[in-house]
């Protein structure tokens, strides 16, 4: 610590380098932890305590492919299985394709393996006898202005409507709400229409359902379950895949993009950048002081000692500009998480993201510092002084 007014002055000496230098650290830091913290919410997309009991059983080809809805019966006949219920989706969108909407057509039980999903009582009486009631979620509601009593219109992006149009109508009979009255997440952001208004209305669904969603009694015997409910399918043309609620989420999101990879894929390109950026910024810092180092040694400084200045001012600068890229990107989740609705709520800087960031800080710092350090401590002081 005694010698970090060197470092600093090493730093100051060319301010408008450092200051670019370290604009690029922040920038590459508060894409980190924008892009963790998306990685993180994916992750975490159906992991909650009432999810775990649940089961989604989908087409084992693609998600987008639908199952017959005899299988719901035989489902319900499977060891440990208590309920069931089934869904499809509807691709809804309001006044225009960019206001897509999380919203599906369910069976009457639908909320009843949904026990965090709560809905006043007169409301779900009102949905029950309105056969094109629908439920929003409160967020939802907010976003567009609408109230309960409202007849809006919506249109699908994939199935037309009996007269062949894709211009649907829907009265809103009650509200989505989470019972721990929390505002944020998926379900304040979806809307549920009953399914046999859907399947009556359009040509295309043919008595088939999206996917299945089973309640098991006993969470620990749910592999068994699940491995049941394939085996009621195996050989036919309509061969399933059940796996617990969270697993689904991320098989589902795989097929339409890896994102693990896809954020790994960015940030090594990213850091990468920064390696060449920080390392070209430290060689030429170290060559414009060839003298001044020399003094140093001249003074006393050990080999050893310049060595370990060099490595601090390569160390201090990137967890200087890393720290500041984390917590800007902090204040940026939260404003993202506004903007968006909460429908993907993206978690923060957590601890875990803090400390593999300050990991990558200061092994960016020691591996773009190494060579100029080591060049510095190799440094000869007659011919540093004489210019050569």
């Amino acid at each position: 610590m005694k010698y970090l007014h060197l470092v600093w002055a090493a730093l100051m000496r060319r301010k408008t380098r450092t200051a670019l230098t370290v604009a690029s650290i922040v920038a590459a830091f508060l894409l980190f932890g924008l892009l963790d913290g998306i990685r993180v919410a994916f992750a975490q997309l159906g992991q909650n305590a009432d999810g775990a009991q649940r089961l989604q059983t989908s087409s084992r080809l693609s998600f987008i492919e639908t199952l017959p809805q005899a299988l719901g019966k035989r489902i319900e006949l499977v060891d440990n299985i208590e309920a069931v219920t089934y869904a499809s989706w509807f691709g809804g969108t309001y006044q225009g394709p960019r206001n897509q909407i999380f919203s599906f057509a369910v069976a009457p039980n639908y909320l009843d393996l949904y026990p965090e999903i709560e809905v006043a009582q007169a409301e779900r009486d009102a949905f029950a006898r309105t056969r094109t009631g629908i439920l929003v979620g409160e967020k939802l509601m907010q976003r567009f202005d609408w109230t309960v009593g409202d007849r809006i219109p919506l249109q699908s992006s994939i199935f037309p409507n009996s007269d062949g149009s894709l211009n649907w109508s829907f009265d809103i009979v009650g509200v989505l709400r989470n019972r721990d009255g929390k505002q944020g997440g998926f379900n304040d952001q979806m809307l549920l229409m009953h399914y046999d208004y859907f399947a009556e209305s359009t040509p295309y669904v043919d008595s088939d359902v999206g996917w299945y969603v089973s309640r098991v009694s006993d969470v620990r015997r749910a592999d068994r379950a699940a491995k049941a409910i394939d085996a009621l399918s195996a050989n036919s043309p309509n061969e399933t895949r059940t796996m617990t609620e969270a697993a689904a989420f991320a098989s589902q999101l795989k097929q339409m993009a890896d994102v693990g990879m896809i954020v790994g894929a960015i940030m090594g390109a990213v850091f990468f950048t920064l390696l060449l950026l920080t390392g070209n910024t430290m060689a030429q810092a170290v060559r414009e002081r060839t003298s001044e180092l020399a003094v140093l040694k001249t003074i006393g400084f050990s080999s050893t000692s310049v060595l370990m200045l060099v490595l601090a001012e390569s160390v201090v600068l990137v967890v200087f500009g890393g720290v500041v890229g984390l917590g800007l990107s902090a204040v940026a989740s939260a404003v993202v998480n506004v903007a968006a609705g909460d429908m993907i709520r993206l978690p923060g800087v957590e601890w875990q993201s803090w400390a593999l960031g300050l990991g990558l800080m200061v092994a960016i710092g020691l591996v773009v510092g190494a060579l100029p350090a080591v060049r510095a401590m190799r440094l000869n002081i007659v011919d540093a002084l004489a210019g050569r």
